[in-house]
Formats: C-alpha cells, structure tokens, sequence
C-alpha cells in the first residue's frame, strides 16, 4: 500500500493529534491517546504520534492514486487546527526523499 511520512516541528504536537482525532471521531473509526492516534478514513489510514521533535503523521493510502490528496485533507486539517502558527510539511512518500509540499 502506498504510504507517506512526516515529522512536523511544533511545540503542539499532542494538541494536534487530540484535536484530529476528536474531529473525526463522530465520523470514522478513531483511537488516540495524548501520544498516540489512528484514524481510519475512507482514503486510507491515518496514524499520528507526538513527541518532543513535533507531530509524526503517516498515512497509509488504499489506492496510490489516492495518496496526493490524503496528504492535502489531513495537512490542510493540522493546518487549521494550528492557526497561530505555520507549520512546515516535507512529506516522504515510500522512502522517496525530495517529495515537498507546504
């Protein structure tokens, strides 16, 4: 299956992942801890962690076709959680380095 990756520096990563998760949690299949979250989505699944380096995001696509706009929901979705301020996104695809987006 396709997949993603990335590291996205913030002092508010278990803010963020709480507040993805409660957000979607009416909706889809959702688990999360302050540390740990996974969220199934009808592209795919979403799995996020936090820690001191920031919000670690991995998204698993059902379909590779898919995995461009996974990555456009879920960032555009911290984004908005995190409206003071601008978080940086270099998203990995299957290894792949140089696959920039922000």
């Amino acid at each position: 299956m396709p997949a993603s990756r990335v590291i996205v520096p913030t002092d508010h990563a278990s803010r963020y992942l709480q507040q993805l998760c409660k957000h979607w949690a009416h909706k889809f299949e959702t688990e999360f801890t302050p540390t740990h979250g996974r969220i199934a989505l009808p592209l795919g699944t979403t799995v996020l962690t936090a820690d001191e380096a920031g919000l670690s995001v991995e998204l698993i696509a059902r379909e590779s076709g898919d995995l461009e706009q996974f990555r456009d929901v879920v960032q555009r979705h911290i984004e908005r959680f995190a409206f003071r301020e601008t978080l940086q996104f270099d998203w990995q695809s299957d290894g792949v380095e140089g696959d920039e987006r922000s």
